[in-house]
């Protein structure tokens, strides 16, 4: 589009806005020396104070004080905004068809164009505006989310870091294989539990097994051999350990009797030499007889005899205690080899016993292997049952005319998970146009959506991948009729559109599922609350009527 030299702005700063021509006028203002402004430039350009006129210095007709610029000295253009307003535009936005004039533009589609690129407020990706709520919802990567177990906020990246420490994540347990057990209740449990497997009482001297509580007792009277020889070894090795850190007793008492044996001879030594150093006793002076030759018999000191009859005595004492050690040690070496007889005997007799219960523990685990295979495959199997079930009912539900009846039952506590927040949306099962056609479905909600939240009950068309899409023709243009039954066939409420088919909503899916449209004020819920006939036994049925002209 050509815009005529007067409607261009004259500023410096050339801004024109989402416009489909650079340096339109927007809001124009004329200044003393005549040249046009945009309000934003001019007020821009005058914001610092007063300043010459740029497009008067270019164009060599500058004058004081007609071509400076300043506050209060220029006036809005109407006649200029008229003719600005009339110049056709069309929206820059990629894959936009709208046209019409600059004031249609600014007025209705400037700022609401659906294919606007915008930043996603949480984590600045650019999105087109129209998709802002899907990825909101499905992916972006900073949406907040609600524990569906303790109902908490987190991040979306944050999700398995909130699985480690949720509360109510339920947790099964190890023992009794139960499941659904809160985290936070799960140490309670397993406290109570009697299939949870503890160490067994002897684990502190060597015991490794891992036993279930109630099985504890027969554990103990089963393996009271193998107890009894981890607790021997186990007091062998304190006593190997005590004698490291001390003397032991009898080599102790050993040495002290050679010391006082050697310490007797060098006394009976010492004894033998005071003896030889005595000289013989004489008789008295004097005529007489002399005595008759006898033996000569030696006087002691009495300290030599004193010390010489302790030594003695002290020697005795310690002969004595060293016979007895040797008597405790005899009779105590005889206990230990009676004791090892005993346990050897025990454990080759508890070997057996082992081989036996390994044997009998290995065909306990097959077994319960192949019950547990078996587990398996019957749940496999339930899920199959369950998933061809499910799939019969919406087969069954399934129409391929156009038309389709919705039923919803329990409309009442659907409605309250609604209020709640709980369930806002609900979808109904898929449907066809005809066996090859398109696929369809709709997504009611029971508390409204958008600007009928809280007043009204919003009904809204989906249009769905199908298996035969590449066949169909593109996009979707049919007309869709929305029906809210009267189960008396009286007053039905009924709204009807045709597709508009630059939205994206009707454009080819390339997801499972495109962005519903629809009716957000399709029906008062003051109309549901009053009495009437759209709600008997707490069901209200929905019909869709898709026009199949053309197809």
């Amino acid at each position: 589009m050509t815009i005529p030299m007067p409607m261009k702005c004259t500023g410096d700063y050339g801004y024109a806005g989402p416009l489909p021509a650079p340096n339109i006028l927007r809001r124009p203002f004329q200044a003393q020396c005549g040249h046009r402004f945009c309000s934003y430039c001019y007020n821009r350009n005058v914001g610092s104070g007063p300043q010459k006129c740029s497009a008067c210095i270019k164009e060599d007709i500058f004058e004081e004080p007609t071509s400076i610029l300043k506050k209060g000295c220029a006036f809005p253009d109407n006649a200029a905004r008229r003719e600005v307003e009339a110049l056709a535009a069309v929206c820059l936005n990629e894959g936009c068809t709208w046209k019409g004039s600059i004031k249609e533009y600014e007025s209705g589609h400037e700022g609401k164009c659906e294919l606007t690129i915008v930043p996603c407020p949480s984590c600045k990706e650019l999105i087109r505006f129209n998709e802002q709520e899907r990825h909101s919802e499905r992916e972006c990567p900073e949406r907040t989310l609600n524990c569906k177990y303790c109902k908490e906020p987190f991040h979306f990246k944050s999700i398995k870091a909130h699985d480690e420490i949720c509360p109510k994540y339920p947790m099964i347990c190890e023992g009794c294989a139960k499941k659904k057990i809160p985290r936070e209740k799960y140490v309670d449990h397993i406290k109570i539990c009697s299939k949870f497997r503890t160490p067994c009482r002897f684990h502190v001297v060597g015991c490794d097994m891992l036993v279930e509580k109630e099985k504890i007792q027969e554990h103990e009277r089963s393996c009271s051999y193998e107890h009894l020889n981890l607790l021997l070894h186990y007091i062998m090795g304190l006593k190997v350990s005590l004698e490291a850190l001390q003397p032991q007793s009898l080599e102790l008492a050993g040495h002290k009797v050679q010391e006082l044996h050697q310490s007797l001879r060098e006394l009976e030594v010492n004894l033998a030499q005071v003896c030889a150093q005595v000289p013989p006793v004489q008789g008295a002076c004097g005529p007489g007889p002399a005595p008759p030759p006898t033996s000569f018999t030696p006087v002691l000191p009495s300290a030599v005899e004193l010390q010489l009859q302790g030594e003695k005595t002290r020697v005795a004492e310690l002969s004595r205690r060293w016979q007895d050690l040797e008597l405790k040690t005899g009779t105590l070496e005889n206990i230990a080899c009676v004791l090892n007889r005993e346990v050897e005997r025990s454990h080759s007799a508890l070997e057996a016993n082992g081989r036996q219960h390994r044997q009998d523990l290995d065909k306990v685990e097959t077994l319960n292997n192949k019950v547990r295979q078996l587990e398996r495959t019957v749940g496999l199997k339930d899920l199959s049952i369950a998933e061809m079930e499910g799939r019969m009912r919406e087969m069954a539900a399934t129409t391929f005319d156009g038309v389709f009846i919705w039923r919803i039952s329990d409309f009442t506590k659907k409605r309250q998970d609604a209020v709640a927040g709980r369930a806002p949306a609900m979808f109904s099962p898929a449907f066809y146009t005809s066996k090859y056609g398109y696929k369809m479905c709709l997504r009611i909600y029971l508390n409204g959506d958008g600007t009928g939240r809280g007043s009204h009950l919003s009904l809204f068309f989906v249009v769905m991948r199908g298996v035969s899409d590449a066949l169909l023709k593109w996009p979707f243009n049919q007309k869709v009729t929305l029906m809210l039954l009267d189960q008396s066939n009286r007053e039905h409420v009924i709204d009807a559109f045709r597709p508009d088919v630059t939205s994206s909503s009707f454009q080819r899916p390339v997801s499972e599922m495109n962005i519903a449209s629809g009716c957000p004020l399709f029906c008062p819920l003051a109309k549901l609350d009053s009495k009437n006939s759209y709600i008997r036994d707490d069901a209200i049925f929905i019909k869709a009527i898709v026009d199949l002209t053309g197809l």
